[in-house]
């Protein structure tokens, strides 16, 4: 079962499939009109008025078209539970005869199992191979699922088999055989629709058969926490309860999003929907059709956003591209010679203006192909030349869990204050290792405590973290810190970059220095 994502907040995002969603009350129905935006005003504000020509008069015929293309996924699921836990044995004095009857029969109930049901579930697809029968939905539609059918828009059952999955997109692409006459539909290119366009979506929603809605692109690439790969199209369409996996189409009749989610309070429909844009599906259900898997490309690298400070921190002009948290040992980054607190810039040359921008671009990469990766180090560009590696065999592997590999061991402890900072650092030892958990692979400052309300609280370092690199370079003893720290004031820096470990996981923080002693 999919959970809300939006954890700290009383309004949920929740993908739009069986079991998320409850029937809503009403249907409230609005009618409205644009007032005082007339060609004078139009002239003065420099805003070109739209006709009433622009906005479709009906979308009849364009339903009619794409309405049997559409299909509805229903599955079965075969489920196993056991009764839930019933009273507590009741307590007797010691030796009672009651005592081993009353355990007997609890132990037997607690061993019992409740007979298997059946658990089904109702969302939509759609056909984009007439010919040999596949069939697009999400994936969270059919996962686990024992049967699954597929039932076209003249209400005939077909067994589907299932051809491959994506989870970190939520695609799924589906197979069925019949003689029967198949009505497909074709991909548009999501990137070129705008905010603003018109849209229609078909689906599947409260089990109702195929439903029409209409509405527009109400915002593009968004990003809502639901993977790697989140670039979702967002519409004001309305997307229900069984919508999962329907298609969103243009005015031209092509596939420009996937269904797949909604932001809502209550479950039903409040004009917030999100849709996988064609443009990112496509290339995954080529690989799904081609190996019944994926195939992306991997860089090897773990990233992290560039704030204003750490741009200011790095020398960059402005905060963009991704910097480099860590680089996996025996993955093709390192091979190629870039390092951790490196910012990439371009990589095969298109260009990273964001961080989320870069797993997008390196997935879509073909594996094997030798690109051109140019990073900022330092002050400078550099480009080094990186054989993308496949991301699936990195992960069988168990690469992409390795941490960072140890340096030689430090000098004896010593503890330094920063109490402007609100850091208390000390010199790994045994004794902080055994306080903290550390592994014997760590290397750096321990940091033994942080203040509340202080700098470095506002930014997450909490006690345990271990610094393992100040202004890029690596630091041993708190002094090594304290001499960074003054260096960077000396520059007239805001900020300094400090390199965390933490539990393995590393990434920069750029931390204050306005306040420091």
């Amino acid at each position: 079962m999919i959970e809300e994502r939006n954890q700290g907040s009383m309004v949920g995002l929740r993908q739009c499939s069986p079991g998320w969603l409850h029937l809503a009350a009403g249907v409230l129905l609005v009618l409205g009109a644009l007032c005082g935006f007339g060609g004078h005003a139009a002239a003065e504000t420099g805003i070109t008025p739209i006709g009433q020509s622009s906005a479709p008069q009906s979308f009849a015929d364009l339903a009619e078209q794409l309405l049997p293309a559409v299909v509805n996924i229903s599955t079965t699921q075969t489920v196993t539970r056991r009764d839930g836990p019933g009273p507590e044995i009741p307590q007797f004095p010691p030796g009672s005869p009651f005592e081993e009857f009353f355990r007997d029969f609890f132990d037997r109930r607690g061993e019992r199992e409740a007979p298997p049901r059946r658990a089904t579930s109702l969302g939509s697809g759609f056909i984009i191979d007439a010919e040999q029968g596949f069939v697009v939905t999400n994936n969270h539609v059919i996962q686990d699922a024992d049967e699954i059918t597929v039932i076209l828009h003249d209400d005939t059952n077909l067994e589907a088999d299932l051809v491959g999955t994506d989870a970190k997109t939520d695609l799924a692409l589906l197979k069925i055989d019949t003689n029967a006459a198949l009505v497909d539909v074709s991909f548009g290119d999501s990137d070129a629709m705008r905010v603003g366009d018109w849209v229609v979506a078909i689906g599947n929603p409260f089990g109702l058969g195929g439903t029409v809605t209409a509405g527009i692109v109400s915002a593009r690439a968004r990003d809502i926490n639901a993977g790697p790969y989140d670039d979702f199209l967002q519409t004001d369409a309305s997307i229900n309860r069984g919508n999962s996996g329907g298609p969103m189409f243009n005015m031209d009749g092509e596939v420009i999003g996937i269904n797949t989610a909604i932001f809502s309070p209550s479950g039903g429909s409040v004009g917030i929907g999100f849709a996988i844009p064609s443009n990112l599906a496509k290339p995954v259900l080529a690989q799904l059709q081609e190996f019944g898997r994926t195939r992306r490309g991997w860089l090897g690298v773990r990233i992290q956003a560039v704030t204003d400070e750490i741009a200011e921190s790095l020398g960059l002009e402005r905060a963009y591209g991704a910097l480099v948290a860590s680089v996996t040992p025996g993955g093709p980054a390192e091979a190629s010679g870039i390092e951790a607190g490196d910012v990439i810039i371009r990589f095969d040359d298109r260009e990273v203006e964001e961080m989320r921008r870069l797993p997008r671009i390196v997935a879509e990469t073909n594996i094997g192909k030798d690109v051109p990766v140019v990073v900022f180090r330092r002050g400078e560009e550099l480009t080094f030349a990186v054989n993308v590696g496949e991301l699936e065999k990195a992960e069988e592997e168990g690469l992409l869990a390795a941490g960072p590999g140890g340096v030689e061991p430090g000098t004896p402890d010593s503890l330094r204050s920063f109490d402007r900072l609100g850091l208390e650092l000390a010199q790994l030892n045994e004794a902080l290792r055994r306080r903290f958990d550390l592994s014997d692979t760590v290397r750096g400052i321990v940091v033994v405590d942080v203040r509340q309300g202080s700098a470095a609280s506002e930014k997450g370092i909490r006690a345990g973290d271990v610094i393992v690199e100040v202004s890029q370079e690596e630091v041993r003893t708190p002094a090594d810190v304290a001499a960074k720290i003054d260096e960077a004031r000396a520059e007239g820096k805001r900020s300094v970059l400090l390199l965390i470990d933490r539990e393995g996981d590393l990434r920069f923080v750029a931390l204050t220095l306005e306040n420091d002693e």
